[in-house]
């Protein structure tokens, strides 16, 4: 017999899943798009690398925020942000 916590359980998991994979995919695309306007610029080859690199930790949080993995997935989107931070640093 399903209870109505057992209920909210699933739409509260659901809920993290799409936010950790929505959140991933859009720092993802903003990552991206960060390193190919800095790999036109005059900005040292750190800068656009350390977005890239960022990019790619977000876009593997978004994969794991979309398999239910979705604690790990925000840490990794810390671990994106930050390395994205370091690089907006360096410029």
């Amino acid at each position: 017999m399903h209870d109505e916590s057992d209920e909210h359980a699933g739409e509260d998991a659901r809920r993290a899943r799409w936010t950790a994979a929505g959140t991933g995919a859009l720092l993802t695309l903003a990552g991206f798009a960060a390193a190919l306007l800095r790999l036109t610029g005059s900005a040292p080859a750190l800068v656009p690398a350390a977005y890239a690199l960022g990019a790619a930790v977000c876009a593997l949080a978004a994969l794991l925020g979309s398999r239910g993995r979705t604690r790990r997935a925000l840490w990794l989107l810390i671990v994106g942000v930050m390395v994205m931070a370091v690089g907006d640093q360096s410029d």
